[in-house]
């Protein structure tokens, strides 16, 4: 999956910097649509990669899931139940599968990860929206204002998937240190 990305980003912005080569030299209109719809599908991509890479950086797979932040809320379970999110979770891609793999990873490390993939989600939920203000220059209000939503609306399953996953994952890990300390080795 991240060679993938990779290659894709790429792509994307060689294709933005074709369009607008084009379109500076032929003023085409239809060349300066396709730049401005490559440029925001670049950034998308680019920013989430940017996003995960800088995260990691500064968590680097060490997030504290007994804090606040991570913890579930009362009104949650109830949410997910309406929203289904147990049919669906499984079918979200996931950039490091190797991350929750429960055979090389412990509970806690699976966790933590959950941590960092949510915080990650959470912030480009919100970077989703900068390219709302390219429509000052480009126009095209409606377009970008569309285009965020839906992104925002795929890392609101990501985000969602991560916090009704991590408690069963949280319950396992204290059943597991629990019975380590009624059975000491």
């Amino acid at each position: 999956m991240k060679k993938a990305v990779a290659i894709t980003t790429g792509l994307l912005i060689l294709s933005t910097a074709a369009w607008a080569v084009l379109y500076l030299q032929s003023g085409a209109g239809t060349c300066f649509t396709l730049a401005v719809t490559f440029g925001t599908i670049s950034y998308h991509f680019s920013m989430r990669l940017a996003v995960g890479a800088g995260i990691n950086a500064w968590m680097n797979n060490k997030a504290d899931y007994t804090r606040c932040w991570f913890r579930p809320r009362k009104w949650e379970e109830k949410l997910y139940r309406v929203l289904r999110v147990k049919k669906w979770k499984g079918k979200l891609p996931t950039y490091s599968p190797e991350a929750f793999d429960f055979e090389r990873k412990s509970l806690e490390e699976i966790a933590q990860v959950m941590c960092q993939s949510e915080v990650v989600h959470e912030v480009i939920f919100v970077l989703n929206f900068l390219p709302i203000f390219a429509s000052v220059w480009v126009g095209a209000l409606p377009v970008f204002v569309i285009t965020s939503i839906l992104a925002s609306i795929l890392e609101l399953a990501c985000i969602a998937a991560q916090r009704y996953n991590r408690p069963r994952i949280v319950r396992l890990l204290e059943r597991k240190n629990c019975r380590r300390k009624e059975n000491p080795p």
